[in-house]
């Protein structure tokens, strides 16, 4: 009895991790029973951490990643495409560590982040049409990372496809060994933020807006963007760094 009641007053535990190492944020998806399905708890929380640390002038990056043997299982939800574009309005690089499959709106997630380290272990994949639901919102972001026939044939199918083939096709940067993609997404995490945050602010939001130009707006955009940024006070930092050949300090304006 007595362990019993002990039991029943352990709380449970967070179903978002989140850590801070240096500067750089992980957040942990902490729902393995239930593969962390993106629930409705699990969206808001993640999008509350999001707008925490955009206004977290100490954060640099973001890594997410989860425990168990999935990333996560997805869900379907219109405040899942709000969390979505949050992470890709982010004003900070999003890495995803992606340890298991991750599937429907957990590829979705996959995708929407900046860039993704990968288990050899980890597989991807939008089911839906197997059960008559297309994987619309997934649709999204996996078209926008991917060949569009290779996009067509993972959600026409619905059948996974392995970390190696993600890879080849756009939708990680690297595979790594299982168990090191957590590592691996920190590394590549802090490697990012030794950057000028501006320079990284800035770049990461004229990425995301160009491509959604014709070609001639895009250069157009990416003139004026260019020479912002060549008036910005790291951008002379960082060109006499190279000539002085020293590490920049950088002031993040």
């Amino acid at each position: 009895m007595r362990n019993q009641t002990a039991r029943a007053a352990t709380p449970p535990s967070p179903i978002l991790l989140r850590e801070t190492l240096g500067s750089v944020a992980v957040l942990t998806l902490n729902r393995p029973a239930a593969r962390n399905s993106l629930s409705e708890a699990m969206i808001a929380g993640l999008h509350a951490a999001l707008n925490d640390i955009a206004d977290d002038k100490n954060i640099r990056a973001l890594v997410i990643a989860a425990n168990g043997p999935a990333f996560s299982a997805g869900h379907g939800m219109k405040a899942c495409s709000a969390m979505m574009q949050a992470i890709v309005h982010l004003p900070k690089p999003v890495v995803a560590a992606v340890q298991g499959i991750a599937t429907a709106a957990g590829c979705q997630l996959v995708a929407s982040c900046d860039l993704a380290v990968a288990s050899e272990a980890a597989s991807f994949a939008t089911p839906g049409v197997d059960i008559g639901l297309f994987c619309s919102t997934p649709m999204v972001a996996l078209s926008r990372n991917v060949p569009r026939k290779r996009a067509m044939e993972m959600l026409l199918t619905g059948e996974p496809i392995p970390a190696a083939t993600a890879r080849d096709i756009g939708l990680v940067n690297h595979v790594v060994p299982a168990g090191s993609e957590r590592a691996a997404a920190i590394a590549l995490a802090q490697k990012v933020a030794l950057k000028s945050a501006y320079t990284v602010k800035l770049g990461k939001t004229a990425f995301y807006r160009q491509v959604e130009m014709s070609l001639a707006d895009a250069y157009r955009y990416a003139s004026e963007v260019m020479t912002e940024n060549m008036l910005a006070r790291d951008a002379e930092e960082g060109i006499g760094a190279f000539i002085e050949k020293r590490e920049p300090k950088w002031q993040d304006k």
